[in-house]
């Protein structure tokens, strides 16, 4: 056999031995986890052979507690480019069959290399997480990779998507990478995200807590806000990443893919004209008024347990992407607090970052009362979400279904904060305050003294109600551009985003705002 012929060999036989990770027994104590391999996930995640590998032959340069013996080809995560649905998207996952998936300088290097190759090719980026954290040996260098790669999040931020999943463990200053990007998928029974572990708590604090409890995915799904998506698998998992890169461009300076369908633009929707309670305090629910308008009601939904008394996800209008934030009067009456206000908040920003349009259903009445919210800071939270529409440039339609009182009514993307074309069901009531306590405020001393408070106040309700609690007064100083038929809604909808598809709107100069924390 020539020279050249053994050196083609060896190459291939390196690869092999880097494609085992950190060796057979480990994959398979992967596996029994329920858990799969860097290599699978991205086989997965990426379209069949798309996947060109960076730094297959990288190892650590540790030195300390005899670390120079121990090295595995790779280091630990795997990294590279490939596509989904024919675009190309950048990609690292963590390997925990070396070290723990534990991360050292060389390894942070790898993904820092693919995450600036995405910023100047501008592409989605991609992490699958699944890291021990630090590589203790190394000390302060890791530390030092985790910085490094925190940096390159805080700069793509808003340039290009960033996504990540997390499928076994993200703990200590490993989380802040996730924390940074756009979305968060976790896999429910094998993931968890803490910054100090169950341990450390009971020393600290004495609570008895388990690693589920403390961080699992259901908790950050439904209690902090932290994962956007909670899985029952990996697969689940990744198949939710490839339809998201769907909804949204390869970058800030791109639009997002459209979609061809089949669904009518002028598809009458006659169950909408009755979907309004004759009582309004009597609830809906808006997720069958979303399902109704969307192109073949596919409506992929974010923090769907998170914040329940609003809603946002990304459908489509005519093969158009679109963000849709929605009150749901099916959950504490769709009242804004401080959790609703902060998820709405970021997903606005999200789709004005990258060009996506922003349709917003309205059906609040107010934002909720207490200690409680004005000490967890409402009003700081409420100016986010205020502030996030205030700010955004993208296409913004506003529809009112039903209530729309008070602050709320501002913060709901209205005229006043460059709402674009903004509309009105019949049933929707416009007002400082509801009737009962408008008539409270207006004719309190009257009603204490009338003869019958209940048939005074009845009265004055329908006074205020026929004055104030419809449209057509904000229609009069035209805050509202038009009073639509119910049924007509997703027509009416697609044609306003047609007319703006060249909306051309830019923010003051400024090295960056100032929103509030």
């Amino acid at each position: 056999m020539s020279q050249q012929l053994e050196q083609v060999k060896s190459l291939i036989e390196l690869r092999e031995k880097a494609r085992l990770g950190g060796g057979q027994k480990r994959i398979d104590s992967q596996h029994q986890k329920g858990k799969y391999t860097a290599r699978e996930r991205i086989a997965m995640l990426l379209d069949e052979g798309s996947f060109e590998e960076f730094d297959m032959f990288v190892t650590h340069r540790c030195t300390n507690f005899e670390m120079e013996k121990k090295t595995f080809l790779g280091d630990g995560v795997v990294t590279g480019y490939g596509t989904i649905y024919g675009r190309l998207v950048y990609v690292f996952a963590q390997d925990f069959t070396v070290f723990g998936g534990s991360l050292s300088e060389s390894f942070a290097m790898k993904i820092c290399k693919v995450m600036d190759q995405a910023m100047k090719m501008g592409a989605p980026v991609i992490g699958l997480n699944d890291s021990g954290g630090a590589r203790i040996q190394e000390g302060v260098n890791a530390l030092a990779g985790y910085a490094e790669i925190f940096q390159r999040n805080i700069l793509a931020s808003g340039v290009v998507p960033q996504i990540s999943a997390i499928f076994g463990p993200c703990a200590g200053g490993a989380v802040y990478s996730p924390a940074l990007t756009d979305f968060n998928i976790m896999a429910k029974g094998t993931s968890y995200m803490f910054l100090t572990g169950p341990k450390v708590v009971k020393t600290v604090t004495g609570e008895d807590v388990s690693q589920e409890e403390l961080g699992g995915a259901s908790v950050h799904a439904s209690k902090s806000g932290v994962a956007h998506f909670a899985v029952d698998s990996e697969e689940e998992g990744i198949q939710v990443i490839r339809e998201l890169l769907g909804y949204i461009p390869q970058n800030n300076l791109e639009e997002a893919p459209i979609v061809p369908t089949d669904d009518p633009i002028d598809r009458l929707e006659d169950s909408l004209n009755e979907i309004i309670p004759d009582n309004p305090n009597k609830p809906y629910d808006m997720y069958e008024v979303i399902g109704a308008i969307i192109d073949d009601g596919k409506f992929l939904e974010v923090h769907k347990d998170y914040a329940r008394n609003i809603i946002v996800g990304f459908a489509r209008f005519n093969g158009i992407s679109v963000g849709i934030v929605a009150n749901q009067p099916k959950y504490l009456a769709g009242v804004l607090d401080n959790n609703s206000s902060r998820k709405a908040a970021r997903f606005v920003r999200f789709c004005d970052a990258f060009n996506i349009p922003l349709v917003t259903l309205v059906d609040v009445p107010g934002f909720l009362p207490g200690t409680q919210q004005e000490y967890g800071g409402i009003i700081l939270h409420g100016a986010k979400l205020l502030y996030a529409y205030g700010e955004a440039t993208v296409p913004k339609v506003t529809v009112t279904l039903r209530k729309s009182y008070g602050g709320a009514y501002c913060v709901m993307s209205s005229k006043h904060l460059r709402g674009d074309i903004n509309y009105a069901w019949p049933t929707a009531e416009i007002a400082v305050m509801g009737p009962s306590g408008a008539i409270e405020v207006l004719y309190g001393k009257e009603m204490a003294a009338a003869a019958d408070p209940a048939a005074f106040a009845a009265e004055k309700e329908k006074e205020y109600r026929d004055a104030f609690a419809n449209p057509y007064n904000a229609a009069k100083y035209g805050y509202i551009d038009d009073v639509i038929e119910p049924r007509n809604t997703r027509f009416r909808i697609i044609r306003a985003l047609q007319q703006l598809a060249n909306k051309k709107l830019t923010n003051p100069a400024k090295k960056h705002d100032n929103l509030p924390l």
